[in-house]
């Protein structure tokens, strides 16, 4: 009979390998990179806005006429080219008013102390009666006056 020969121990440690195996972690770094690559043009939101025309005289004033300018204030409170529309009305003012227009275009000008979500919120109706274009008024910039010279 054959005497079985009996490992050292610094043999059956050696024999181990310790080095990681990196190729597994890679695989799941590639396939969540193309994951995010591939989601996140969905995630990407945003309002297509249109400023209004300047108001001049000749050509463009038949245009400037022809815009429809929402006011929203405080409250929420409402004036479509300055006549004043209860918050209830908004919609279905919006909905007769576009309804046979051929250019569904509306410029909303939201006060300085209006709440984000009111705005928001008349722009969603606005899209829900109708309008395909909604573009959004700017503030005026104020003129800074010169500083004293020291």
């Amino acid at each position: 009979m054959k005497k079985a020969r009996r490992r050292s121990p610094v043999l059956a440690r050696s024999a181990a390998v310790a080095d990681i195996n990196i190729t597994p972690m890679v695989d799941v770094l590639l396939c969540l990179l193309i994951f995010v690559m591939v989601i996140q043009p969905g995630l990407l939101k945003g309002l297509d806005v249109q400023v209004p025309v300047p108001e001049v005289a000749g050509a463009g004033a038949s245009m400037a006429r022809d815009q429809i300018v929402l006011h929203v204030y405080p409250g929420p409170a409402y004036a479509l080219n300055g006549t004043d529309l209860p918050a209830g009305q908004l919609e279905v003012r919006l909905r007769e008013l576009f309804r046979n227009r051929a250019r569904k275009v509306l410029f909303v000008d939201g006060a300085e102390d209006a709440v984000y979500a009111d705005v928001i919120g008349a722009v969603d109706m606005a899209r829900g009666a109708g309008v395909r274009v909604v573009g959004l008024v700017p503030r005026e910039v104020a003129t800074r006056s010169k500083p004293p010279a020291p």
